[in-house]
């Protein structure tokens, strides 16, 4: 459950900042790369902000 939410989210956050991106300011790009850049350090070290931020709002593992 708490992956599809994680993933969701992020799938969310990439396409609603590469529309901004192109509509609004290009600036917007760089938090695309912020999204991509934690999703790569968590396949690595297997810890993602996301997940304590929904373990502390009360979803369930």
């Amino acid at each position: 459950m708490i992956n599809r939410i994680i993933r969701a989210v992020a799938g969310s956050f990439i396409l609603i900042s590469l529309l901004l991106a192109i509509y609004v300011n290009p600036n917007w790009f760089w938090f695309t790369a912020f999204v991509g850049a934690n999703l790569l350090q968590s396949a690595f070290t297997k810890w993602c902000l996301m997940e304590d931020i929904l373990k502390k709002m009360g979803v369930k593992p």
